[in-house]
């Protein structure tokens, strides 16, 4: 099993279109901050995403951030729900971290943390037959979720291609 740590966002966008449900597929079991766990019941969050949260699945396992390392300089300006979980991810010597967040990812990355977002969830997802890329996409437009035109058309591209042979 491998050890995966999430941030908010992929949580939210994934749960708000109907695919939160490929996480525990791909990979067993997740572990989330108790700041992103906070974050995701936060009002500001959306009411289904706050009742995901109210109501944790069992593959969901909910983890303090190490305060020893709360004053990390190299996170200063990244989101506190972010900060956790690669406080978390870089003291469990985690697999993954799931985050979307440029900054955060950047930071991670420079920390050795193996990083992949919702996009990337849902194309690991689409090759392994569990969702189809381009309609989960279609979804994630009816969200704010932002991402670069051209990464979201070299994906959309990737699957198309991929579909064509089949």
């Amino acid at each position: 099993m491998r050890l995966v740590i999430a941030d908010t966002g992929p949580l939210n966008y994934l749960i708000l279109i109907g695919h939160i449900g490929l996480l525990p597929v791909l990979f067993e079991k997740v572990v989330l901050p108790t700041t992103v766990q906070s974050e995701l019941a936060s009002r500001k969050a959306p009411p289904f995403v706050r009742d995901w949260v109210a109501n944790l699945p069992a593959w969901v396992e909910v983890r303090e951030a190490p305060l020893s390392q709360a004053e990390d300089a190299s996170l200063k300006g990244i989101d506190a729900g972010e900060k956790a979980a690669i406080q978390l991810a870089v003291s469990l010597h985690a697999d993954l971290l799931l985050m979307d967040d440029r900054k955060g990812v950047n930071a991670a990355q420079r920390k050795g943390l193996r990083v992949t977002g919702t996009l990337g969830i849902l194309d690991l997802a689409a090759q392994r037959g569990l969702a189809e890329f381009a309609q989960a996409v279609e979804q994630l437009r009816q969200t704010n979720f932002r991402v670069p035109q051209t990464l979201l058309d070299a994906l959309l591209e990737k699957h198309k291609e991929k579909r064509g042979r089949v």
